[in-house]
């Protein structure tokens, strides 16, 4: 065994251990992370839109002279001066900064122009920082602009070796602009890119109208503005909903457009993807899907792709509908993906907080406004030192030649200039670092020019301090300068993303254009067993059930049809009929399918048909009509539609197709009503439809009394009662009637 090693003594610090409590020094400890993690790495800054990183990576290229115009430098010169002066966390972490600063797919408004190869929107990563070079923008200069002026505060850097600023003056909304993503400690922002001329323009009136609220901002910023375009399928309610309370998000589709070719033949062309997406994983997505035969509208996709996207989809027949095919691409691929919004930003470079619309281009507006008087102070400040020395150098012209001789005889000239002419300190050394050739007329002419040119900047400046609405005036003019570099009509600054709204594509229509059509024939047993006879008209008297079970009803429908279950606990159930089973055994239970309650059974099966109303009855006698669109469940729970009382249990359900409800009761009283009578709602109870002493519903019919009322007995002899007949039966909802007339069956239906 080793030696064991030596502990140091217990009794506080002198003793080399400190006991402390495990909990507080890890809520401590992990508290400082949290900190550091959002303010130094994943909360932007309001007022700049950056992260540290970013600005140290600005900065630095600023130091290196890296401006617009200028020539290049490598990517690595770049990310050793940043990591070594301000960012010690690494060169990779430096560099993936700066390559997405670059990438034209990445931001709205690049801040680096980039050489070399920097990625694509297929996914290739950038090429080593040894062999890429960069250089500032306009915008990222416009985000500097003014920063050797004392318009941002700065801080030591990590060595304390140097100064960096804690936030950049911002001409630009960068922030709304080129948006941010990041992930902290129990908090994250997502805010995509924006067009700068609209969020210029929601300035301007922010600052001419300064009580308006995200709704009046709405009119001017249409929504986000992706680099790789696309459309955005919201309403206008919902968008407007995300930007007023800085949380939401937006679906975003391809742009696609149809290509007609020979005999016929067509294909799909998507010309720009989704934001965020990569154009390679997205082909190979559609292709497994492919593969897995998961895309019967489709035959193949192809990238053919160059400097612009265009990647191309055939379909499986000519006769295929577009619009259905890309709403199955849309559904199961990125070629529609979802963008979040959630604007939590850092707030006076410190408190984060989620912010609407309106408050984030406040934040901007009163930092540009800040950085205005900043740099309006010490441009009078410079003017206030440059005219105390014009002063001093206007008085010696006057006796130049003294001048000359104080300098030539006197062994201290500054004191002995400072007495004879009553100079500051400040004049008698500008004096002395006169040069001889300055000393001319023509030379006093010019500084007198200056003086009064100073004087009067002096006076606007001072003016402008004073003023608030003068302020406000100048931050305004700046704006303007900045939309007119970004405004619609430039190549950078023409809105790349539209808004449409979706396709109305029916459930019904994308789930036929996913399955097969083919006519069946829906069987549902007394005990719930359910199955698809394929075709119509099929011969069910050779059925075979299990154990003493029974048919109990059958209709025709076809395997892209949705069927509506009716349970006597008041609950709508939706199954596809694709999903059914098929008829060579007995079925599946139905119970496998949907939640049924235990107890619960079934009282009616039927196809789904758009747009059709139902009336509906419990035993009660009570009921209403409602429509099939309100009723149609996404769930296995399905819906509830009548709402019972303890004892009471759904009756009945009959298509509405007339203008009057024939309806009887188990004590053999008919009653006929105007329809009109009856509410239309998606789900309560209902009002009472028939009266009666005992008993309770037995069946109903919907029927135009033009053409009278017709049933089936037993024997499948059709009767009909014409109108003039029929009235005698005609009463108010909530009658008792009277007995039906002579050839109604004994079991009080009005059969099929």
């Amino acid at each position: 065994m080793g030696k064991k090693a030596d502990l140091p003594p217990a009794g506080g610090p002198e003793g080399g251990i400190e006991e402390v409590s495990l909990r507080s020094a890890l809520e401590e400890r992990y508290l400082a992370y949290a900190l550091s993690t959002i303010m130094h790495r994943a909360l932007p800054d309001a007022r700049d839109g950056l992260k540290p990183v970013h600005r140290r990576i600005l900065y630095g290229m600023r130091l290196l002279r890296l401006d617009p115009g200028a020539a290049f430098k490598k990517s690595a010169r770049v990310v050793g001066d940043v990591m070594g002066q301000f960012h010690p966390h690494g060169d990779q972490s430096i560099y993936d900064a700066l390559v997405r600063l670059a990438q034209d797919f990445a931001l709205r408004y690049p801040l680096i122009e980039g050489q070399g190869n920097f990625g694509n929107i297929d996914g290739d990563n950038a090429a080593a920082m040894r062999y890429t070079e960069a250089r500032l923008t306009t915008v990222a200069q416009l985000l500097l602009q003014g920063i050797d002026e004392d318009a941002v505060d700065f801080r030591e850097t990590y060595d304390e070796s140097n100064r960096e600023p804690v936030v950049l003056p911002a001409a630009f909304p960068n922030l709304l602009a080129n948006g941010s993503q990041g992930i902290a400690v129990g908090m994250a922002t997502s805010i995509p890119p924006h067009n700068a001329a609209e969020l210029c323009d929601a300035a301007l009136y922010l600052i001419s109208h300064p009580d308006a609220d995200t709704d009046a901002l709405l009119t001017f910023v249409q929504g986000p503005d992706l680099p790789t375009g696309g459309i955005i399928v919201d309403s206008r309610a919902v968008i407007a909903e995300s930007y007023r309370t800085g949380r939401g998000g937006f679906r975003v589709r391809a742009r696609w457009n149809r290509e007609d070719g020979a005999r016929g033949v067509w294909s799909v062309v998507v010309t720009e993807v989704p934001y965020g997406v990569t154009k390679g994983r997205l082909i190979e997505k559609i292709a497994d899907l492919l593969l897995a035969k998961k895309l019967p509208l489709v035959a193949d996709v192809r990238d053919e792709s160059a400097e612009d996207i265009r990647v191309v989809i055939e379909p499986r027949a000519k006769n295929v509908d577009p619009v259905l095919m890309m709403e199955s691409l849309f559904r199961l691929t990125e070629l529609e993906s979802r963008l979040s919004l959630n604007m939590n930003v850092l707030t006076a470079g410190q408190v984060p907080r989620v912010l609407g619309l309106a408050p984030v281009l406040r934040e901007w507006l009163d930092h540009r406004r800040e950085v205005l008087q900043r740099r309006s102070r010490f441009r009078l400040g410079e003017i206030v030192r440059r005219l105390e020395i014009l002063d001093g150098l206007l008085i010696v012209y006057l006796d130049l030649d003294r001048v000359i001789r104080i300098i030539r005889e006197e062994d201290e000239a500054k004191p002995a200039l400072i007495a004879a002419f009553s100079l500051t300190d400040v004049q008698a050394e500008a004096i002395l670092n006169t040069r001889l050739r300055s000393l001319r007329k023509l030379e006093e002419m010019e500084l007198r020019r200056e003086h009064d040119k100073l004087t009067e900047e002096r006076a606007g400046l001072e003016a402008l301090l004073a003023s608030d609405d003068r302020q406000w005036k100048t931050v305004a003019a700046e704006v303007r300068e900045v939309r007119k570099l970004f405004g619609p009509e430039t190549a950078l600054g023409r809105r790349r993303t539209t808004f449409a709204e979706a396709p109305e594509a029916a459930a019904a229509d994308l789930t036929e254009a996913m399955v097969e059509r083919e006519p069946v024939t829906v069987v549902l047993t007394a005990k719930g067993w359910i199955r698809a006879l394929k075709g119509h008209g099929a011969d069910l008297s050779a059925l075979q059930f299990k154990g003493d079970d029974k048919l109990f009803l059958s209709f025709p429908t076809e395997t892209t049809a949705k069927i509506l279950v009716l349970a006597d606990n008041g609950r709508v159930f939706t199954v596809d009929a694709a999903k059914l089973p098929g008829g060579r055994g007995f079925g599946d239970p139905l119970r496998l399918m949907i939640d049924l309650d235990e107890g619960a059974e079934i009282v009616a099966a039927f196809p789904y048909v758009p747009g059709e109303k139902l009336l509906f009855s419990a035993s009660d006698g009570r009921g209403f009509i409602a429509g099939t669109d309100d009723i149609v469940a996404n769930t296995r729970k399905g819906k509830q539609v009548l709402n019972l009382d303890a004892a009471g249990k759904a009756r009945l359900v009959v298509p509405v197709r007339g203008d009057h409800v024939a309806i009887i009761g188990e004590n053999r009283k008919l009653l006929v009503f105007p329809l009109t009578q009856l509410p239309e709602m998606a789900r309560g109870r209902g009002v009472r439809l028939q009266r009666y002493g005992d008993g309770g519903i037995a069946d109903a019919r919907v029927f135009a009394i033009a053409e009278g009322l017709t049933w089936t007995d037993t024997s499948g002899r059709t009767w009909t009662v014409a109108e003039p007949e029929i009235r005698a039966w005609l009463g108010n909802r909530a009658d008792a009637g009277r007995l039906p007339p002579k050839g109604f069956p004994r079991n009080n239906r009005f059969g099929a």
